[in-house]
């Protein structure tokens, strides 16, 4: 029988339902796979990105972010600083450049905390020098009478003299709050989601490590000044590490705090959390200290967690430096 133009009109109709369904259906699909990568959920990873969590109050950083941050905490940790310092400093970068090396910024600002050469803070190289930049920023903060008394807003204005002094005063709970991590006040409560570091072998350089790193040797020097390091020697290390560990391959360094007191414990942890902030930049893949470790790619979602040596020791001193309470490990990945 012929078909009706009535029913050639309702097939028609028929179809373009069902290709709108479909086409939602896959819309929703899509939606759906966005969705998990941005929350974690299911088998894919968790998006790379930083936290720090004291008491109730979360601040979630992006890996540039976490960075900054934590150059800027070093900083006051190699000069001594209280971590008030480091509170004002990052409210201030926050409000400033939202913790990024701004190349420009309002007439002829720059950097981390839009500092401006016309302004007798440096040249622009300079500003954009982080490490110069954050000094800079202490050197004025320091010059500031009772700056550890003051609000916040009051002593970052002194600073930055800004045309909103005001705007600190939003950033200060969660400078606060990051200021606390990486100063090691708040122990193991910094932590980053970052890709696995690894790769393929490479080989050592006249220090007796690989490229990589000499490269975090380097960068903690910059950071801390003349911290203690161990674990590498030219040529290599052939004993008094466990079964495969890195530091064979010079791919591991130790960074001395001792003796063992709260001081350097948070001495320690300052440095263990800041080099978990550089950890994506630096391909860093594990950092281990006062009995914790934090392990790149999958388990960096589970942040630090306990570590147990494969060795124990019925001396307690020996023990001690089995579970790197006296000093930072950090090991890298093997490609370049």
């Amino acid at each position: 029988m012929p078909t009706t133009d009535r029913e050639r009109r309702r097939s028609d109709r028929g179809g373009a339902v069902r290709l709108i369904l479909v086409g939602v259906l896959v819309l929703a699909v899509a939606a759906g796979v966005v969705l998990a990568i941005r929350l974690g959920a299911g088998p894919l990873p968790d998006p790379e990105g930083c936290t720090a969590t004291v008491e109730d109050v979360t601040v979630e950083l992006t890996t540039t972010q976490a960075e900054n941050a934590a150059l800027i905490a070093a900083v006051a940790v190699r000069r001594g600083l209280p971590a008030r310092a480091v509170t004002i400093a990052l409210a201030t970068a926050f409000q400033e450049s939202k913790l990024r090396n701004l190349t420009g910024g309002d007439r002829d600002s720059l950097g981390l905390f839009q500092q401006r050469p016309s302004q007798g803070w440096g040249s622009r190289a300079q500003i954009l020098d982080r490490v110069y930049a954050t000094n800079a920023f202490y050197d004025a903060l320091v010059q500031v009478d009772g700056y550890q008394e003051l609000p916040i807003t009051v002593a970052a204005q002194r600073v930055q003299r800004s045309g909103f002094p005001d705007a600190y005063a939003q950033h200060e709970a969660g400078a606060r709050v990051v200021a606390s991590a990486l100063t090691g006040w708040s122990p193991g409560r910094f932590t980053c989601v970052v890709d696995a570091a690894a790769g393929a072998d490479q080989e050592l350089g006249a220090s007796g490590l690989t490229p990589r790193a000499e490269r975090v040797r380097a960068d903690l020097s910059s950071a801390f000044g003349d911290v203690p390091l161990g674990g590498f020697a030219p040529g290599g290390v052939s004993a008094g590490h466990m079964p495969g560990s890195a530091h064979y391959d010079g791919r591991a360094i130790d960074i001395f705090v001792r003796p063992i007191d709260e001081s350097n414990r948070r001495r320690g942890w300052a440095i263990a959390q800041y080099l978990v902030a550089q950890a994506a930049r630096l391909r860093i893949d594990h950092v281990i200290f006062d009995g914790r470790i934090w392990s790149s790619g999958r388990r960096s979602e589970e942040g630090w967690r306990a570590y147990r040596p494969s060795q124990t020791s019925s001396s307690a001193a020996t023990q001690a430096i089995l579970e790197h309470r006296d000093h930072v490990h950090v090991d890298v990945g093997t490609d370049g």
